[in-house]
Order: structure tokens, then sequence, then C-alpha cells
């Protein structure tokens, strides 16, 4: 598997900051980034990304800005 190859399997992960990513399947999710709930191949979990990240603004961020 490599990260060109049409039929790699990624994982959408999260951070603390509500951030978005895709990581390869075949490789461990690195410390600080958790699984989000989709799997797929890379169009597809970019799709969802796009489809459920609608606030590009980091957690604390939005956070603070909530609070003023």
């Amino acid at each position: 598997m490599s990260l060109d190859d049409p039929n790699t399997i990624f994982n959408v992960v999260i951070n603390h900051e509500e951030q978005y990513a895709i990581w390869p399947e075949y490789k461990e999710i690195p410390g600080g980034w958790r699984e989000a709930g989709k799997q797929g191949q890379r169009e597809d979990c970019l799709a969802w990304i796009k489809e459920n990240w609608t606030d590009m603004r980091p957690k604390s961020l939005r956070d603070a800005m909530a609070n003023r």
C-alpha cells in the first residue's frame, strides 16, 4: 500500500481542536488524533470532511468567541 494507490483505505481523524485530516489505515494514528467515524477511499473521506467540517476555526477559538 502507498498513499498514491487508489485502493488505499483511509480513516478520517480529528484532533482536540476538532480539525480533520485523513490518515492511511495501515499506519498507526498519531498521538493527539482519534478516529472520527469515517473510513474509505481518499475521495470519499475528503468529501465526508467537506460535508461535516463546516467551521474551519479551531475549537479553542470558537469557544473564546462564544464567551465574548
